[in-house]
């Protein structure tokens, strides 16, 4: 998926290996989320639209995808496979709902 040689995070082993005693106990991410992850810490080096990558990618419509995120940003493990990156993705949503909330509000303001 990406021509970083190096990624960040790598998905978990299949024998289990490796293991650092923030996962002991913990369920994994699956491949597919580490994938999701990693798309979301390099998206912006690829060309085109990321809409267009999200479909070639995993083969899903955008809003699913953005589904998927959201509910993995929320997951302990996530946080724990990725700090950073996921403490800025629950920062955009954030702001964003903000913006969505303020606009709403605006509106009905305005129409009053």
């Amino acid at each position: 998926m990406s021509s970083d040689p190096a990624p960040v995070v790598s998905p978990p082993r299949a024998d289990g290996s490796g293991e650092t005693s923030a996962q002991v106990g913990a369920v994994e991410l699956s491949r597919r989320e580490h994938e999701m992850l990693g798309f979301e810490r390099q998206w912006w080096r690829r060309a085109g639209a990321k809409e267009t990558a999200i479909r070639d990618l995993f083969g899903t419509t955008p809003t699913r995808y953005y589904q998927a995120l959201n509910a993995l940003v929320e997951r302990p493990e996530a946080l724990a496979a990725d700090p950073l990156l996921v403490a800025r993705l629950r920062r955009l949503r954030t702001a964003r709902q903000r913006t969505r909330s303020s606009q709403v509000l605006g509106k009905a303001n305005y129409m009053d």
